[in-house]
C-alpha cells in the first residue's frame, strides 16, 4: 500500500475517532484517482471489520446527474453500511454521533438472493429483491466544511453517516419505484421534494451498477444485504432538536428526530 493512500487512511481515521473534520485528502491521492480513493475507503473498511463492525450492505452516491456534473463524474459511487449504523424508524439520534449531517430520503432495498454475475439487468434486481423500505440517509462528512471533491468523498466512505429504515416492507410489484413521489418535511416544514425517477432515473439501474462493481471487486451482494439505492431529492442539513420524516408515495413514511442539546 503506498504512502499516500495509508496517510488518508489514517487522516479520516483520526477525524472519526477525535469527531474532529479534517483537510480533504485529495491532497495526498489526488482530487480524481478514484482507485486511489477506494483503496483508502478499503483500508478503513479492513480496520473497522477487524474491530469488530459487521457490514451489512451498500450505500450508492452519486446518484443525481446534478450532482455529478458539479464533481465532473458520470457515474456513483458507493460506501459501506455497518450493522451499527443502522437507526430504527422513530428512534431518537444523538447529532454527535455524525460530523456536519445532513438527511435526505431515499428507498432501501434488502436482497435476498446473491447478485454474482460480471453483469446484471433489471430483472436480475428485481428477482433478488426481497423487499423496499422508506429509508433517510443521514449523511456526514470528516472533511471540513464538506470541501469535498470525488476523491475525498470516496476515500470518506461516499460520506455515509447513519442510516433510518422503515418498518413496513413493501414488495417491488405493489409499487412505483420510478414514478414514485417523495416528500420530506424538517418539524413540520416541507423541505424537499423529488420521486424515484430522480435516482438515476430508476432506483434499480443505481442498483444494477452496485451490484456489476461489488462482483467485479470480489465483494458480491449478499441476501440479508440492504442497499441504499440514493437520493430522491435535496439533502437539508441537521440540527440538534430537528424532527425529520419523509413520505415515498406507495411505501409509506419513514422519521427520525435528534436530540436536543
Amino acid at each position: 500500500m503506498s504512502n499516500a493512500i495509508e496517510q488518508a487512511a489514517e487522516r479520516l481515521w483520526q477525524a472519526h475517532a477525535g469527531a474532529t473534520p479534517c483537510d480533504p485528502v485529495r491532497d495526498l491521492i489526488g482530487p480524481s484517482d478514484i482507485d486511489a480513493a477506494y483503496a483508502v475507503q478499503q483500508r478503513n473498511t479492513e480496520r473497522w471489520l477487524a474491530q469488530g463492525r459487521r457490514l451489512v450492505g451498500r450505500k450508492i452516491g452519486l446518484t443525481s446527474r446534478a450532482v455529478q456534473k458539479q464533481l465532473g463524474v458520470d457515474q456513483p459511487d458507493f460506501g459501506m453500511l455497518f450493522a451499527d449504523m443502522c437507526v430504527a424508524d422513530g428512534e431518537t439520534v444523538d447529532i454527535a454521533r455524525i460530523l456536519q449531517p445532513k438527511v435526505e430520503a431515499e428507498i432501501a432495498l434488502v436482497i435476498e438472493r446473491p447478485l454474482q454475475h460480471e453483469k446484471h439487468t433489471v430483472a436480475d434486481i428485481i428477482n433478488a429483491t426481497a423487499y423496499a423500505l422508506p429509508a433517510l440517509e443521514i449523511v456526514g462528512s470528516r472533511v471540513a466544511g464538506w470541501d469535498i471533491r470525488l476523491a475525498d468523498t470516496i476515500a470518506d466512505n461516499a460520506s455515509s453517516g447513519l442510516f433510518v429504515l422503515g418498518s413496513r416492507p413493501v414488495r417491488l410489484a405493489d409499487f412505483d419505484i420510478t414514478g414514485c413521489g417523495m416528500l420530506m418535511e424538517r418539524r413540520g416544514d416541507q423541505v424537499s421534494t423529488g420521486a424515484g425517477a430522480a435516482c438515476l432515473g430508476n432506483p434499480l439501474h443505481a442498483a444494477v451498477w452496485l451490484a456489476d462493481v461489488m462482483a467485479r471487486v470480489g465483494m458480491p451482494l449478499q441476501p440479508g444485504d440492504v442497499v441504499m439505492t440514493g437520493a430522491l431529492g435535496p439533502m437539508v442539513a441537521a440540527a440538534a432538536g430537528d424532527v425529520f420524516e419523509a413520505q415515498i408515495e406507495g411505501l409509506g413514511r419513514v422519521g427520525a428526530a435528534f436530540l436536543s442539546n
